[in-house]
């Protein structure tokens, strides 16, 4: 009876050593983001396409930030519809607009 014992405590053991390690392995690809209110965001589209194109965006409209709560749960605003809604923070990532210098375009005339 006692090596049944020994082989149960071990397995538990094991078991127990498992999950860790994938907690561990989880917790490697999850990325803390900032967000504070009045900043703008980019929305991860996670809707099925049945042809998605390759050069298509999986990230929509610029949004803007209207409330942050502490569980990564965050209330964005549609600036096209006025619409707010709440998504899980892991779904967004910052907007960075293009300074004025990157808008220019240097035109060459080819003759």
């Amino acid at each position: 009876m006692s090596e049944l014992e020994e082989i149960r405590v071990g397995t538990c053991e094991n078991s127990r050593m498992h999950k860790e390690i994938t907690k561990l392995f989880h917790d490697r690809h999850i990325h803390i983001k900032e967000f504070f209110p009045g900043q703008k965001v980019l929305l991860y589209d996670i809707r099925l396409h049945p042809f998605p194109g390759r050069l298509r965006s999986c990230w929509t409209d610029p949004f803007i930030i209207f409330d942050v709560f502490s569980h990564c749960a965050i209330v964005i605003q549609d600036l096209t519809r006025g619409m707010h809604f709440k998504v899980n923070g892991q779904r967004l990532k910052p907007f960075l607009e293009p300074s004025a210098k990157e808008r220019e375009v240097e035109c060459l005339m080819l003759y």
